[in-house]
């Protein structure tokens, strides 16, 4: 079973005003750390490397400008009701001394990143606070340090389990315009996550073209056969993924506007490394883990990963 959330049924009045820290203020957690502080019923704070004190959110309705109080120092953080991680999964580490400082027994950690398994990557980091695994479809594109762009990518902005961690993560966004999924099938709508990334991170990153791309033929067919193998993995792993899974999740990508970037876009546009791990990584390794030959998503990570590996280099030179 599944219901979606866009708001609260309790009166504001009656909502408990929580602490929230969002650590990272990219795409994903610039939309949502503005989102919230817009909405003005939490106490927000951001953890970021630089320092800032407004963001703008340009949303699909209107475009908000709000304060925001930032901390870049860890040092200076205490335990908090709530964690917003929206750091891409490969800084997941280095996101370790804020989740030190922030996270306490009663904390819940959303992980509001790619990829599968949440709960493994972060638990060992968070000590006794509760992880609450979120899986984030709508599309943000970070336009300055200070300005964001919040697209919709479909009927739903993030999903959650349909259990009482889940419900607090809607209650939270309650008054922050997310249409929200809550469902007793979180690991099949991961998978069907990743699907959609495998190969739309690919694809545009090495083709170094937005969401149009995919109106080609010839990408369409590419694109079918590595969601056949990796829909394959998926229902190995436990994913329960229908026949035609390839061609519903191509046809969800061609509902995607034209313009819209992906994350690797992005980060092979500014010469960053990719999320490459946790999204084509993982069809890889669970390939791997239940002996399903996985040849074209192996060459994808392959040329990904030099790539990654490549702007990786770059920036230890230019540190």
């Amino acid at each position: 079973m599944a219901s979606t959330t866009a708001a609260s049924d309790r009166p504001v009045e009656d909502r408990t005003v929580s602490k929230v820290a969002v650590i990272g203020l990219g795409a994903i957690g610039g939309v949502i750390a503005g989102s919230l502080a817009a909405a003005a019923r939490h106490d927000v704070v951001v953890c970021v490397r630089n320092g800032i004190d407004r963001l703008v959110v340009e949303r699909p309705d209107d475009v908000v400008d709000v304060p925001l109080r930032a901390l870049t120092d860890p040092a200076d953080a205490a335990p908090v009701d709530w964690v917003l991680l929206c750091t891409k999964a490969q800084q997941t580490v280095s996101a370790a001394p804020w989740l030190v400082r922030l996270c306490g027994p009663q904390t819940r950690v959303a992980v509001l990143q790619n990829g599968i398994r949440h709960t493994d990557r972060l638990k060992p980091l968070v000590g006794a606070a509760t992880v609450v695994p979120a899986i984030v479809y709508y599309n943000g594109e970070r336009l300055g340090v200070d300005r964001v762009r919040f697209r919709r990518a479909g009927e739903y902005d993030l999903a959650v389990r349909d259990d009482i961690d889940g419900r607090a993560f809607v209650e939270l966004l309650g008054s922050a315009p997310m249409r929200i999924l809550q469902s007793d099938d979180f690991d099949t709508l991961a998978w069907r996550k990743l699907l959609i990334n495998a190969v739309a991170n690919p694809i545009t990153a090495l083709t170094l073209q937005r969401q149009a791309v995919f109106r080609r033929d010839d990408i369409k067919a590419l694109c079918l056969a590595i969601l056949e193998e990796a829909a394959a993995v998926g229902r190995a792993d436990g994913a329960r993924l229908a026949p035609d899974e390839p061609e519903q999740v191509l046809a969800t990508l061609l509902t995607y506007p034209p313009e819209a970037g992906t994350s690797m876009y992005f980060d092979r546009l500014g010469g960053r490394p990719f999320e490459v791990e946790a999204l084509t990584g993982a069809v890889v390794a669970a390939g791997a883990r239940h002996r399903l030959p996985t040849p074209l998503n192996g060459m994808l990570l392959t040329l990904l990963r030099a790539i990654s590996d490549a702007a990786s280099e770059r920036s230890k030179g230019d540190g």
